[in-house]
């Protein structure tokens, strides 16, 4: 007898490999799947705004990597003390505007750079909840732990988030032709909306999405949710909060999505480089200088199998970690 409800991901046409570089914009769940891509040191690039949750926050950052347009000061808001971006995450903010800009606009030049030459961009959706400003009437990606009382809150409808992205996939497509859009909603729960209000949020970006599948530049999606809530469905594969997957229920879904999207042989070499990664945390037992020695030389020789098949990937920082054990 089968105990859980499994079902089948059909594998991408389109496969990612070590020379496609990637980016992704979207909840802490998309953050989660790009890390894996950086441990096994693929081109990646992950919410250059920082995290963002509902669709028209993930459009405004891609707007803001797509236009040449530069943030100044009057873009930026003081609160406390602290100057801030409500189109960023806490990290861009600092006491000083003149850092804050440093920041917004290095990453956004980075960003923009990146993405004329990606391949893939994954979008998850958390939220079709958005949260306004009431001195100005904008859309917030973050509230910065500023009084809830100085934004109002509103539930996007299917149309708003069809219609605003059915324009951004067709700029996306003319910015670059060759970018493969992969949609997603993520697994997590917004319970500040309560557990019916999160249902029907997470409704909405569903029927959103399904109605964007149809878009001519033929974007794809990724199951995420689904493997969560219909597979795993147990609250042992959520963290203690109860709300994020775990641990093993982002390898899991990480599991998936490389059998979805990468072939074997791009599969074993992450396996590989994300091993050798690994092994600079590696706790050494052993008292041995000749022990420590052999283990050195061994993971820098697997680093010159990898650096000779693969020469992009860089290595050296594993390298110089292990060259200075011998």
């Amino acid at each position: 007898m089968e105990f859980r409800t499994t079902f089948n991901i059909t594998p991408s046409p389109v496969k990612i490999t070590y020379n496609d570089p990637v980016m992704f914009i979207g909840s802490c769940f998309a953050s989660s799947i790009g890390n894996q891509f950086a441990a096994g040191h693929m081109p990646v690039m992950i919410n250059p705004s920082g995290t963002v949750y509902n669709p028209v926050s993930v459009s405004g950052t891609i707007d803001s990597i797509t236009s040449k347009s530069e943030y100044k000061q009057n873009d930026l808001c003081n609160h406390n003390g602290i100057w801030l971006s409500f189109d960023h995450y806490t990290d861009f903010s600092s006491e000083s505007a003149s850092e804050v800009l440093y920041k917004i606009n290095r990453s956004m030049n980075d960003a923009r750079k990146f993405i004329s030459s990606a391949n893939f961009l994954f979008i998850t959706f958390g939220t079709a909840r958005v949260y306004r400003w009431r001195k100005s009437g904008k859309i917030v990606s973050n509230c910065h732990r500023i009084p809830s009382s100085e934004f109002t809150h509103e539930l996007l409808s299917v149309n708003d988030i069809v219609t605003l992205w059915n324009d951004h996939l067709s700029r996306l497509r003319l910015l670059n032709p060759g970018l493969k859009v992969i949609f997603s909603i993520s697994p997590v729960r917004h319970m500040k909306d309560g557990a019916h209000g999160n249902q029907v949020s997470k409704s909405v970006l569903f029927l959103a999405v399904e109605e964007l599948l149809q878009h001519e530049s033929c974007p794809g999606y990724f199951p995420a949710y689904e493997l969560v809530m219909d597979d795993l469905r147990d609250y042992r594969f959520y963290d203690d909060n109860m709300l994020h997957p775990s641990s093993s229920a982002v390898e899991y879904i990480w599991d998936a999505f490389s059998q979805c999207y990468f072939d074997n042989s791009t599969v074993a070499l992450w396996h590989e480089v994300s091993a050798i990664s690994k092994a600079v945390s590696h706790r050494i037992q052993s008292q041995s200088s000749g022990q420590v020695k052999k283990f050195a030389g061994n993971i820098i020789s697997r680093i010159d199998a990898v650096s000779k098949k693969i020469p992009s990937i860089n290595l050296d920082t594993e390298r110089n970690y292990f060259l200075k054990l011998l």
